[in-house]
């Protein structure tokens, strides 16, 4: 299964456009930080759950439920190779002691939450979903355990439970659950999430709009360091998942789906995390603004390469 180039930057056209309103309602101060703290709260606990327990059929099929496990069976694998690579390019002997852990925290996780779901759908429709719903469980519980750990340097109870209680986990695990016994749920019901999942893309990428708003974008492109590590998460990234999945044989659709969340920028939460566990916030945000910058040459680049010539 190819990529139509065209309808997928057409698509990636589309999402400029949102991401372009949310950065002028930030430099226009009809977004304040506290409103997108809150948007962001909501997409990760109800819209952003919605949209992933919707993703699974009524009736199950034997090929959606190849396409969910094979997707999680990728995330996994990717999960641990970015984890060690990682590890061994960002080095402390090479980073600032107190930049190292953000920078590996860049490389292994990406912005696959707000800007991949919206991507994904976009891009491959009901069977890119299945498999990035997959991939998501994986993601998640590296974001919420290793991630933490890398700021915290200790394991904890903390961990388990936020990895327990993710909405987003619970709502893939609740939906797979539904499609594989087959639950017929009643059309007012499914509706009404349906309805409330609909809002994720659009105010995902608002979101993402009104950060870069925020960033101090001429000092931010004099830190060389930070610029190299975004080069090198958006491009090995999705090198590495495309090589691996590729030699392993996965499906199609879960080769596209990971090779391309892999291409997109640095996650978002790298600043959120660096607030909340003791990192560095400013380069932290800094390093966030960078990668969101030059995916817009790389992603398409990627996609190129990867998804339609070889």
């Amino acid at each position: 299964m190819q990529i139509e180039l065209t309808v997928f930057y057409a698509r990636l056209g589309s999402i400029a456009l949102i991401m372009a309103l949310g950065f002028l309602l930030g430099k226009f101060k009809l977004i304040s930080e506290h409103t997108n703290k809150q948007l962001t709260n909501l997409l990760l606990t109800v819209f952003m759950p919605a949209s992933l327990f919707m993703a699974f059929k009524s009736e199950y099929d034997q090929n959606s439920a190849n396409l969910f496990f094979s997707g999680l069976l990728a995330g996994t694998l990717i999960m641990l190779v970015l984890i060690i690579l990682a590890k061994i390019i960002f080095n402390k002997k090479w980073m600032k002691k107190e930049l190292s852990r953000e920078a590996q925290f860049a490389m292994i996780f990406n912005n696959a939450t707000f800007l991949g779901y919206p991507i994904v759908e976009s891009t491959f429709g009901p069977s890119g979903i299945l498999a990035y719903c997959g991939f998501i469980i994986a993601f998640n519980i590296a974001l919420f355990s290793y991630g933490i750990w890398l700021f915290e340097q200790k394991f904890s109870i903390k961990l388990l439970l936020n990895i327990i209680f993710n909405p987003n986990i619970i709502a893939v695990i609740l939906g797979m659950v539904v499609f594989l016994i087959g639950i017929k749920l009643p059309s007012f019901l499914t509706d009404s999430i349906k309805y409330v999942g609909g809002a994720t893309t659009p105010l995902s990428i608002i979101c993402i709009g009104f950060m870069l708003s925020q960033a101090k974008l001429k000092k931010v492109l004099t830190k060389w360091k930070l610029m190299l590590t975004a080069i090198i998460q958006l491009t090995l990234g999705p090198l590495i998942t495309w090589g691996i999945l590729t030699l392993l044989q996965f499906p199609a659709e879960v080769i596209q789906v990971c090779t391309l969340i892999q291409a997109l920028p640095t996650a978002t939460s790298l600043g959120l995390f660096a607030v909340k566990y003791g990192g560095n916030e400013a380069e932290s945000s800094e390093l966030v603004t960078i990668s969101t910058i030059f995916s817009v040459a790389t992603l398409p680049l990627m996609v190129f390469l990867l998804l339609t010539v070889l």
